[in-house]
């Protein structure tokens, strides 16, 4: 690639052309050669005022003008040679993904996508540039993560150790995040009546209406306060709630509890930490792949014919060898092992649940192809200690991560031709 490429010139001719007098007129101008790429005097000035703009958004003091611009051209110097690097990987950003992040953003900023670009486009903005923003971040983030991700290690000894101290022990005591609604009655005001009011209300809840719609229905004089509690550990609830909690499941509500001249309503949005049970389900498949020899009709047939071989007699664990097409699993006889909620993909956790105990389901599809399963055992398994192992590395590794990020790109920028003007 020419480091060049973004120069932009103009040539206006003066006279006519037979005088061959021309006025070359530069719009831009290159600050820094960065290996095969460069930085332009224009980028300089885009970013310095995104930088100041959100400087004078959070009311801080903005550092000297010499320092700011020096920043700047480090931090474009190193995005250049990150997104040279995911040139150089093949990293490309899929449609879907960039849906997806477009949704997000639309979501913070509670819009649909369709009106979060129009907002974009009707106050002066660019939609096609807010997605080549997009792009080049999560090209970054990647890059960043499969360099920086391979040079952490966590051992087994520095979880225990972490387990065993007082900021392990916090992180993974229980926790919960609940809704709470509060409905106060006055002194003189009808207890019974407001009783019978928020029975109501809690039927309503029962039978599947929306705890939040259902708390803002409620009208004059019946008006609610409270909100999220956020996530908090157990030592640190509402007295009040503090033994219901835990006795709860996500997405389930209790109420009303009534507290003097109060009626009160809580929502388990969110339960971390504590005894973890999870229903696991051992099962076993054949999966068959529709190919270029081999229709999709024509592979539903097959595993439609091996289901009928089984229920005759035939060992399922010698088909499975003899036919399946996953790799990981058919020389184990189909045997996919324990398999928890959200392993597999919906359609073949949705046969796994209806299935009884050495039932051969009916074929059924996925992106993969075609599977028959079989349902061997199913269990509670407690994973408490897993789930807290697993908990603790992903901490662990978060606060090693930015120490790790940061020197990486030390290096990166050390390696690097830099030529700045």
């Amino acid at each position: 690639m020419n480091p060049f490429v973004k120069c932009l010139t103009a040539i206006v001719l003066s006279g006519s052309f037979a005088q061959a007098h021309a006025a070359v007129e530069i719009l831009d101008k290159v600050i820094a050669v960065v290996d095969d790429d460069v930085v332009m005097e224009s980028e300089l000035q885009e970013r310095l005022a995104l930088v100041k703009g959100n400087i004078a958004a959070r009311g801080v003091e903005a550092p000297p003008e010499d320092v700011l611009v020096r920043e700047t051209i480090d931090r474009l110097i190193l995005e250049s040679i990150q997104l040279q690097m995911g040139a150089r990987y093949g990293i490309r950003i899929e449609e879907q993904q960039m849906a997806a992040a477009v949704g997000r953003m639309a979501a913070q900023n509670g819009l649909s996508p369709e009106q979060f670009i129009n907002q974009i486009e009707a106050s002066g903005g660019s939609y096609a540039e807010l997605r080549d923003n997009i792009a080049r971040e999560m090209i970054i983030q990647r890059v960043q993560a499969g360099n920086v991700n391979q040079r952490i290690e966590i051992s087994p000894a520095e979880i225990d150790a972490f387990l065993g101290s007082s900021e392990g022990q916090e992180l993974t005591q229980p926790a919960y995040r609940l809704l709470h609604a509060r409905l106060d009655v006055p002194a003189d005001g009808d207890m019974d009546a407001a009783k019978a009011h928020v029975d109501t209300l809690q039927r309503r809840i029962e039978q599947g209406e929306d705890f939040n719609t259902v708390v803002a229905s409620s009208e004059e004089p019946y008006l609610f306060t409270g909100g999220d509690l956020g996530l908090r550990p157990e030592s640190e609830l509402p007295s009040l709630f503090a033994p219901i909690a835990p006795e709860m499941n996500e997405g389930e509500s209790r109420g009303p509890i009534a507290n003097g001249q109060a009626f009160h309503f809580i929502y388990l949005l969110e339960k971390r930490g504590g005894t973890q049970i999870i229903p696991q389900t051992k099962v076993r498949h054949i999966l068959i792949k529709p190919s270029e020899i081999l229709t999709p009709e024509q592979a539903q047939g097959l595993a439609g014919e091996l289901r009928e071989r089984i229920n005759n007699g035939e060992d399922f664990g010698d088909l499975a060898r003899e036919y399946s097409e996953d790799i990981g699993s058919a020389q184990e006889g189909g045997d996919l092992g324990w398999a928890s909620p959200g392993q597999m993909v919906p359609v073949f956790e949705n046969a796994m649940a209806q299935a009884d105990i050495n039932e051969i389901t009916e074929p059924f599809e996925s992106p993969y192809g075609w599977h028959i399963l079989q349902v061997l055992e199913r269990r509670q398994q407690d994973v408490t200690e897993l789930v807290n192992r697993n908990r603790a590395e992903d901490f662990l590794h978060n606060r090693k991560y930015q120490e790790e990020l940061d020197a990486w790109l030390r290096q990166i920028r050390d390696e690097a031709f830099v030529d700045i003007k």
